[in-house]
């Protein structure tokens, strides 16, 4: 009886298989043997697709940006397309949390990363902005996405209410975590709020540069 045929390794098949290692258990997790082991074969075939951990890790991290919806920078005013855009990729991070420290370094050399950072920055040049004042409002919006799925504010604080018996304006602290959607989903609403916002405001005033 011939043998069963294995699965053809391909990239694609790598960076799935190591995406959902980091998603499930972290950056630390996704190790060449650990990735061979998910995958069912040898080691070192994985360097016939990939040099090393780093270039699997940024492939990865390609692809998760590459779910991100840039589309919304074609037809929208600049002022709703940075608010639907930084709406997708929040989602997209908080799918995909363990991967944020990666894409937090910026996009390096990873064509998704620079095509969001063309359409971004494309857009708001498009718009009038001073190529300096894009460049400060493209930081701005990469500050608040990645900063608000870099951690959680609401689990920052301990469960024990009488730890905050020193703090008289913290005595609901320990209620935070029981409420961390409400609360880190808020704080990101009304931050990205108050940014587009005040962007508007100067942009109305003539205050571009």
């Amino acid at each position: 009886m011939a043998r069963p045929r294995q699965a053809l390794l391909t990239k694609e098949r790598i960076v799935e298989a190591a995406a959902a290692l980091i998603d499930a258990e972290g950056l630390e997790a996704c190790s060449m043997r650990r990735l061979a082991t998910e995958l069912g074969v040898q080691g070192p075939s994985l360097y016939n697709h990939f040099a090393t951990k780093a270039e699997i890790v940024d492939a990865v991290a390609e692809a998760v940006v590459a779910q991100v919806d840039i589309s919304v920078f074609h037809g929208n005013d600049w002022r709703e397309a940075l608010r639907l855009w930084a709406k997708s990729y929040h989602a997209v991070l908080a799918a995909h949390p363990n991967i944020v420290p990666v894409l937090a370094t910026g996009p390096g050399r990873r064509p998704a990363g620079l095509a969001m950072a063309e359409a971004v920055y494309g857009a708001l040049i498009d718009a009038g902005w001073s190529r300096a004042r894009a460049t400060h409002i493209g930081a701005l919006m990469r500050y608040l996405i990645t900063g608000s799925a870099l951690g959680s504010f609401a689990l920052g604080f301990d469960a024990d209410p009488e730890l905050y018996d020193h703090y008289p304006h913290l005595h609901r602290a320990h209620e935070l975590a029981a409420h961390r959607d409400a609360v880190d989903e808020g704080a990101f609403q009304l931050g990205l709020d108050l940014l587009i916002t005040s962007l508007s405001d100067r942009y109305d005033l003539g205050v571009r540069r």
